[in-house]
């Protein structure tokens, strides 16, 4: 697979920063509190598409701009026009949808969610198919589908939620649409930790340098156990990491851990 460098994505509906080996997304209409677009959709599942071809990320942030996360789905820009699309319109459209997190699950990066404020809807489903989440007390999370006549069922969200915190909390806020309090979120094992709003990029950054400055082939080993093995048998599941770990203990990082600890130093991670 060829590979690119992070400077070569250019994304345009949001911001893109890259320091280091973190890269940082920023969702970025704080006036409307950073609605996703049909366009944004689209650009947000491509470049984690790249991300898989991208040799000098290790980990990615995402975020939203003036203390909110994301409102959802544009209330003029999408929810006005589908309710005029034919049905193979709505299908392209929610499969785009899907195709987002499939390409934020499949991406070898780790990816630490940031929320402060609004994370509605789509919003709540990006943060949702993150590895890590950080909050803040004043998050307010909510899968809000029930409120316009939808199911709770988009973007993956019957299936990632459950495991996230459980089957019957997951109902309650797909049936009730209701708002998840920052300090619920967290209590329930959404966030995995609250962080003051000033802190909050900063501490989710410095979380994501840490991980990226680990053993970048066994961080995406790790991910991508953890996504296939919550359809096997745990007999199966052993399996499969007996085969994933043996393969990580043939990449170089694992020989330098080991030399480093024999030389009472601390191992310097390069990914391979």
């Amino acid at each position: 697979m060829k590979t690119v460098q992070a400077t070569a994505l250019r994304p345009t509906h949001f911001d893109w920063q890259v320091d280091g080996t973190v890269a940082t997304i920023t969702l970025n209409r704080p006036e409307k509190k950073n609605p996703l677009t049909f366009e944004s959709y689209a650009e947000l599942r491509d470049t984690f598409r790249d991300l898989a071809t991208v040799d000098d990320v290790r980990t990615v942030v995402i975020t939203g701009a003036g203390g909110n996360f994301s409102s959802g789905g544009d209330v003029h820009e999408i929810i006005g026009p589908l309710t005029k699309m034919d049905m193979p319109a709505l299908m392209r459209f929610t499969r785009m949808t899907g195709d987002l997190v499939k390409a934020m699950r499949d991406c070898p990066q780790v990816i630490v969610a940031a929320v402060d404020g609004i994370c509605a809807g789509a919003g709540a489903c990006i943060t949702m198919a993150g590895d890590l989440r950080y909050g803040t007390e004043r998050s307010k999370v909510g899968f809000l589908f029930a409120r316009v006549g939808l199911a709770g069922c988009d973007m993956g969200a019957c299936a990632i939620l459950p495991r996230l915190i459980g089957h019957g909390r997951a109902a309650e806020l797909f049936y009730s649409g209701r708002m998840m309090p920052g300090t619920q979120a967290h209590d329930w094992g959404f966030f995995n930790d609250l962080v003051a709003p000033d802190a909050l990029l900063s501490y989710a950054q410095d979380k994501a340098r840490e991980i990226a400055n680990g053993p970048f082939f066994a961080h995406s080993m790790t991910k991508r156990m953890m996504d296939q093995e919550w359809t096997m048998p745990l007999g199966e599941a052993i399996e499969h990491e007996a085969q994933a770990q043996a393969i990580c203990m043939q990449t170089k990082d694992f020989t330098r851990a080991f030399e480093a600890f024999a030389a009472k130093q601390s191992p310097v991670f390069e990914g391979n």
